[in-house]
């Protein structure tokens, strides 16, 4: 008969406990919880993977090669911005970096390299060959810039340009990704 009376006051406690209000959360959350939940809109985190993947594919890269090998390398090391293998398919790129001279006679493949990259997809034009030509600009067989045959997000100057400039591009392109969001309002 007590352990009948010991379980009936532990069922009516507990039924006593499970009406009474819930407190507010900051006083019954722990600290280890309150670390590890982080609450945002979907959009943010859709913007924070396409930032911390991009897959470059260089196209034509000429003299500036050696500056984007250099950013490559360990001491600027683009795997912190996502950047980790440059792709050799277009289809598996969505961030196009254009160097070099280009010509009449190549303008039609560096297209349809563009068009057979992934949505939604960003271009880069590093270099002054790539953004006017170069010194090779006033050559009839010379495209002046890249923009002429598919749409440029960010002009790189320099011939060629600093690793530093490479990286602050690719900032410039990680703002853009920021401004444009996936989600469609009432959509």
């Amino acid at each position: 008969q007590k352990i009948d009376e010991a379980e009936g006051r532990q069922i009516n406690e507990l039924i006593a406990r499970s009406q009474e209000p819930i407190p507010d959360p900051d006083d019954w959350l722990d600290e280890e919880l309150k670390r590890n939940v982080l609450l945002t809109s979907v959009d943010t985190v859709l913007d924070w993977a396409r930032r911390t993947s991009l897959w470059p594919v260089v196209c034509f890269p000429a003299c500036c090669a050696f500056e984007f090998i250099t950013t490559e390398a360990s001491r600027f090391d683009l795997s912190r911005f996502g950047m980790e293998i440059v792709r050799a398919s277009p289809r598996q790129a969505d961030l196009m970096i254009t160097a070099g001279t280009l010509t009449w006679k190549m303008a039609p493949q560096v297209k349809r390299i563009y068009d057979q990259m992934a949505e939604p997809k960003w271009v880069i034009a590093m270099g002054a060959c790539a953004i006017s030509g170069g010194i090779f600009r006033s050559s009839y067989s010379v495209v002046p810039g890249y923009n002429r045959i598919i749409p440029v997000d960010v002009y790189l100057p320099g011939c060629p340009p600093r690793p530093e400039a490479l990286i602050y591009a690719i900032r410039m392109i990680h703002k853009k990704i920021a401004s444009k969001s996936l989600i469609q309002e009432g959509k």
